[in-house]
C-alpha cells in the first residue's frame, strides 16, 4: 500500500489489488491487468503512456483505486480533484506508479515481471526528460532572447524600408 496526501491534508491509500483492477476497468474501462498493452484494440501507444500523458485519466485512475475510501468520507470525484494540484498530483502519480509495479512484482510470474520493469523505466525516462526540460528553461536568458528577437525585427524592418524590392517603379504614362 502506497499512501499520498491531497492539498486539503486528506491521507489516501493506493493499494492494488484484484477488486481494484476491476473497480477500475468497471468504471473506467481501462484494464490495469493490461498495462503494457495498447489501450485500444489496434493502437499503438502502452495504456500505462496514455496514464502517464493524461493527467485527467491518470486522476480517474487513482480515484476508482481509492473511491471506497472516498465514498467512506463523502468526497466526490470533484472534490477528490480539487483538491489535487501541484505537489499533491505528484506525490498521488508516484504512490500509483510505485504501487502498481509491487501489485505485479508481487504476482512472481515471469510475464509479469516485464510490467514492473516497464513501469520503473517509465518513472525513470519521465524524471530523466523532465530534469533535461528544468534545465534547457533553466539556460534561458530572457533578456537574451528579448535582445535577439528585437535585433531581429530591426533587420527585417531595415531590409523592407531599403528598398530591397526587384521590381522597378512603374512610368507614370
Amino acid at each position: 500500500m502506497k499512501t499520498f496526501q491531497d492539498s486539503a491534508g486528506r491521507i489516501w491509500n493506493i493499494t492494488i489489488t484484484v477488486d481494484g483492477v476491476r473497480r477500475v476497468k468497471d468504471l473506467l474501462d481501462v484494464n490495469l491487468a493490461r498495462i503494457i498493452e495498447p489501450r485500444e484494440k489496434g493502437g499503438e501507444i502502452p495504456l500505462m503512456t496514455d496514464i502517464e500523458d493524461d493527467i485527467m485519466l491518470l486522476v480517474d485512475v487513482i480515484f476508482a483505486l481509492v473511491k471506497p475510501q472516498a465514498d467512506a468520507a463523502g468526497v466526490s470525484d470533484e472534490a477528490f480533484g480539487a483538491a489535487l494540484g501541484g505537489e499533491a498530483i505528484a506525490a498521488a502519480r508516484e504512490a500509483f506508479w510505485r504501487e502498481l509495479a509491487d501489485f505485479y512484482r508481487s504476482l512472481r510470474r515471469r510475464p509479469n515481471a516485464a510490467e514492473a520493469a516497464a513501469i520503473e523505466k517509465q518513472l525513470a525516462l519521465v524524471e530523466k526528460a523532465l530534469a533535461a526540460a528544468e534545465a534547457k528553461i533553466d539556460g534561458i536568458d530572457p533578456e537574451k532572447v528579448v535582445e535577439a528577437a528585437v535585433a531581429a525585427l530591426a533587420a527585417a524592418e531595415k531590409k523592407t524600408a531599403g528598398g530591397s524590392s526587384s521590381r522597378a517603379p512603374e512610368s507614370a504614362e
